[in-house]
């Protein structure tokens, strides 16, 4: 008899080779926000640290972080250029714009090991504005100096001194955060999705994007609603009987 546990010890080596260059999703994580680092101990634990990995569900294929970050900052180049408005507003009163702290001004890429929590948002403003700058469809934006300059911070009234973003020619920091933050109306759950393939939803999910903004039509809700765990399969068999909760502890 077969143990449902153990079945591909049944088969022979070299096709049970074969398990270990498929992965499979095992389900949806949801937002991670400040457990970022916990999620990463508790699949590392699981899985082994080269086993498991975070996807995007984009138009139907199984595509990487990298390539579903391409829609999300493409949400924001369609709200930004649909709101000249806005564009004004950053470009004239702004010199920056950040997330969860302002040490945020420092990344451009939306590949961050090294930060407590992931922040997307800041990132698509600043390279759309700079964009922009080039753009002889858009002549109000023009370029300024790569300098280091004093910055207001609209959020606690701090100043700050930190790098001017390409673009953004005002003395002030804005911030990108929760209904209270000043820069709200560039949150990610605001911001709609573009793209009505991208619009995803799972009922009986609710999360902080769910109730704000577009809630489920929003860029953020594509962000996290897209997004699944895949592993190898060969260390999702190992798992044995754990396979029917393979996120558990998340």
């Amino acid at each position: 008899m077969i143990d449902q546990t153990n079945w591909w010890q049944h088969i022979e080596t070299k096709q049970a080779a074969l398990l270990a260059q498929f992965w499979i999703p095992i389900g949806p994580p949801g937002y991670a926000g400040a457990a970022k680092q916990s999620w990463r101990e508790t699949l590392n634990n699981r899985y082994g640290p080269r086993n498991w990995r975070i996807r995007h569900i984009v138009r139907g294929k199984i595509v990487s972080k990298l390539s579903a970050i391409v829609e999300y900052e493409a949400a924001y180049r369609h709200f930004l250029q649909d709101n000249p408005a806005l564009v004004t507003f950053l470009t004239t009163c702004c010199g920056n714009v950040y997330d969860d702290n302002v040490g945020n001004v420092h990344d451009d890429s939306y590949e961050q090991p090294h930060t407590a929590m992931n922040h997307y948002q800041d990132i698509s403003v600043r390279r759309i504005i700079a964009e922009l700058v080039d753009d002889p469809a858009w002549p109000d934006v023009v370029d300024t100096p790569a300098e280091t300059v004093d910055l207001l911070d609209l959020t606690d009234g701090r100043t700050h001194h930190l790098p001017r973003a390409r673009g953004f020619r005002g003395r002030c920091l804005l911030q990108i955060r929760d209904p209270l933050s000043p820069g709200f109306m560039l949150n990610p759950a605001v911001v709609p999705v573009h793209d009505p393939a991208l619009i995803t939803s799972l009922p009986g999910r609710q999360e902080w994007y769910h109730q704000e903004g577009c809630a489920h039509l929003s860029v953020e809700a594509f962000w996290q609603m897209s997004k699944i765990i895949e592993v190898r399969y060969d260390a999702f068999l190992a798992q044995g009987d754990n396979r029917l909760a393979p996120l558990d502890a998340l």
